[in-house]
């Protein structure tokens, strides 16, 4: 019978660099640092670039962010991880306020529907033209 090797983990800084590299003016200026635990079960990924670029790596309402995220949560869960991602700014002076684990991703609820002001009907309104 053939041994399981145990399971190696990704590679994170590899995969990181691929996912952002072209969302980038200058790719020379991305950093990325990985800490993976003692045991391999949490990641740590730290990622610093231009604040020149941070524009296109976030992209409109946060989806291009939202997609590395999703690919590097892949990869960690199909290594039976779990992965933390600190982004950084360098025109910020530091932390650019980006952080989230992936296992205490929480969602608001949907929005309620408004109801109607008054059960009658709706007015009827007639125009000035003939």
């Amino acid at each position: 019978m053939a041994q399981k090797s145990p399971a190696t983990s990704p590679d994170y800084v590899g995969l990181v660099r691929f996912l952002m590299q072209p969302f980038l003016d200058s790719p020379e200026s991305l950093s990325v640092d990985c800490e993976l635990t003692q045991t391999h079960k949490r990641a740590w990924i730290r990622i610093a670039f231009d604040g020149t670029d941070k524009g296109k790596v976030f992209g409109r309402g946060g989806r291009n962010i939202q997609a590395i995220r999703t690919v590097i949560a892949a990869a960690a869960q199909a290594a039976g991880q779990s992965v933390y991602l600190d982004i950084y700014g360098s025109t910020a002076g530091g932390r650019e306020g980006l952080s989230f684990e992936d296992e205490s991703e929480e969602r608001l609820p949907p929005p309620k529907p408004r109801e109607r002001r008054g059960n009658g009907p709706r007015p009827i309104v007639k125009t000035r033209f003939r």
